[in-house]
């Protein structure tokens, strides 16, 4: 393939565009804060000053933000991505933002002559350093199968939903329904806990059974051990039940569950957990109210 272009180096951008590199790919890469940068030029890769400059050297460009501002700025600011989109260049962005975002970008995108395609992802660090993400591209097919290939290295499953917005959508709605279901967990723990059984016991219990399911088997043992290193921080998950919400609004379907699981994430902000893994909502179930 043509070079690829690779736009924010956080957790998850990191990961992939190494992933990308160790698989033979030509990559230029480009970090608000460009430091971030120096690591990937010990497996290669090029440092482009700008989103600009990235979109310019490379045919095709990935974007992978940490939120609808930042998805936004890469491509309306000063040194942004319209000033050297064209006809013959594509923006893959992966990032996770609403539907109405990723329409804004495409719209802008398009109108320079470039193509588009969004392509938010489902994984988090593991997955991403392993290559086993499951990418929800929407957008333009011939886009789609033209990166394909890289998709291939970062994904164990790509899927194409059709028209701009529906993968964003998708992603929202699987991020709500594992925000949801790390309430309901985080509970499980606390009652087994406070019940005087054993946390550990209970993980075993659940793999046995039909709720078993990846995320409680690699998140559990290391709540249980107070240990939040940062897969997928807990800002972008209310981030995301947020925008989930929103979409719930829109469509005037009722969600009170994944309301309640959006509350729980705001207090663990509140509390400064902001920053750990989104597992760490843990902490706020296991605070004893004082009695009245």
């Amino acid at each position: 393939m043509e070079e690829i272009g690779f736009l924010g180096m956080g957790i998850m951008g990191k990961a992939m565009a190494v992933n990308l590199l160790k698989n033979g790919f030509k990559v230029t890469v480009w970090n608000r804060t460009l430091s971030k940068c120096d690591e990937l030029k010990e497996y290669g890769a090029s440092v482009g000053e700008s989103p600009a400059a990235v979109i310019k050297k490379c045919k095709y460009t990935i974007g992978m933000l940490s939120d609808p501002p930042a998805a936004l700025s890469v491509v309306f600011d000063k040194g942004g991505i319209l000033e050297e989109i064209c006809s013959g260049k594509g923006y893959i962005d992966m990032s996770t933002v609403d539907a109405e975002t990723s329409s804004k970008i495409s719209e802008a995108v398009k109108g320079k002559g470039g193509s588009f395609l969004e392509a938010p992802v489902s994984g988090s660090k593991k997955p991403a350093e392993d290559g086993q993400l499951v990418i929800l591209a929407a957008g333009e097919k011939g886009l789609y199968e033209t990166i394909l290939p890289a998709f291939d290295v970062l994904g164990k499953k790509s899927f194409f939903l059709g028209e701009v917005g529906n993968g964003a959508k998708m992603k929202l709605v699987v991020n709500m329904i594992m925000g949801s279901m790390m309430n309901a967990f985080s509970e499980g723990l606390v009652l087994a806990d406070k019940s005087g059984l054993s946390s550990k016991t209970l993980l075993d219990v659940l793999d046995l059974g039909a709720i078993a399911n990846p995320m409680f088997k690699m998140k559990g043992p290391s709540m249980i051990q107070n240990s939040y290193n940062p897969a997928f921080p807990l800002k972008h998950q209310q981030k995301d039940m947020r925008l989930a919400l929103a979409l719930g609004d829109e469509n005037a379907v009722s969600m009170p569950v994944a309301a309640a699981a959006n509350e729980a994430f705001k207090k663990a902000r509140s509390t400064g957990l902001g920053d750990l893994d989104f597992s760490a909502v843990y902490e706020i179930f296991k605070v004893t109210e004082p009695s009245t």
